[in-house]
């Protein structure tokens, strides 16, 4: 058994496609499927069912699987254990973040990161929630940026600040000329929300319940791609909408648009960061939380 075999084993699962594969591996297809064939036959077992269009885990692949993760991290460990002193800011960090907190936070994050550490440029990427748990729990990155609740096993969290929801309407609306909004009132008027998938969609939701409950009487709401997509349906008279704070400013801004804050209590979200106990860098997640709070929204209550 060989690091070089687990790293197959690993991928494979992944991809769950041999040539898929066998390119993220930087090898012939013969070459992983020889490889996978020697571990299965070492261990007296078959670890993936294989069909003429898919492959997958057995039960018990997948269990040994996940410990094969488990030893490809620590054996990465191994080579900064081996040079004690090695620079943990000087080599890339990988950090994701979910759709509605990326692009309006990775423009402040990345300067900042680059005051902090000059010599550890980011990879950012953008993403579901619940492909962001994959790709950290799996090392694909090394730490995300998501909203709360979230949790999973052998993965540290840590809240950053709570962000106030935003009103956003037709400058036309009848309630543009009302200092606050009633957040129990969002079922009286046409709202435009996120689709399926999106954790801020569920977050609106359950902050605001009325219009949770007017969904499940067929209330109608228009679902957008974006916020950003959400905010020109919104500037165009389609209907109304909700944002975090962060993304009140956008992309696209027109006077055809107003943002109204919310009564107390405000709904809002827990924004936090949250990263593998096994990561070995953990001055790298150190500079990441300084360069966060840096970066917060002047709005935005810093959560201790």
């Amino acid at each position: 058994m060989t690091l070089t075999e687990l790293r197959y084993i690993v991928t494979l699962a992944r991809e769950q496609h041999f040539g898929r594969a066998a390119e993220r591996c930087y090898v012939s297809q013969p070459t992983l499927s020889i490889a996978v064939k020697k571990l299965e036959d070492e261990l007296g077992i078959a670890l993936f069912e294989r069909s003429k269009n898919s492959v997958r885990l057995t039960p018990t692949g997948e269990r040994i699987v996940q410990q094969a993760q488990k030893v490809l991290e620590q054996a990465e460990s191994i080579k900064d254990l081996a040079q004690q002193g090695k620079d943990q800011l000087s080599s890339p960090l990988r950090v994701g973040a979910i759709y509605t907190i990326g692009p309006y936070l990775f423009p402040h994050l990345v300067p900042e990161v680059q005051r902090l550490a000059p010599q550890m440029p980011l990879y950012i990427e953008e993403n579901f929630t619940e492909t962001l748990r994959g790709k950290v729990r799996n090392g694909e990155l090394d730490a995300i940026i998501v909203a709360l609740p979230f949790s999973e096993p052998d993965v540290l969290t840590r809240p950053l600040y709570d962000e106030p929801f935003m009103m956003l309407l037709p400058k036309n609306h009848p309630w543009a000329e009302l200092d606050e909004i009633d957040s129990n009132r969002l079922d009286e008027t046409e709202m435009l929300l996120l689709g399926e998938g999106h954790c801020f969609r569920d977050h609106v939701l359950e902050a605001c319940p009325t219009l949770s409950q007017a969904m499940h009487h067929q209330h109608h709401v228009t679902e957008g791609s974006s916020l950003e997509t959400i905010r020109m349906m919104v500037a165009s008279g389609l209907g109304t909408s909700v944002l975090p704070l962060s993304a009140v400013e956008g992309y696209y801004r027109s006077d055809l648009v107003v943002t109204k804050p919310f009564k107390l209590p405000q709904p809002m979200r827990t924004v936090a960061i949250a990263w593998r106990a096994s990561f070995p860098r953990p001055k790298a997640i150190d500079v990441l939380v300084e360069a966060l709070s840096r970066c917060q929204l002047s709005e935005a209550e810093p959560v201790s």
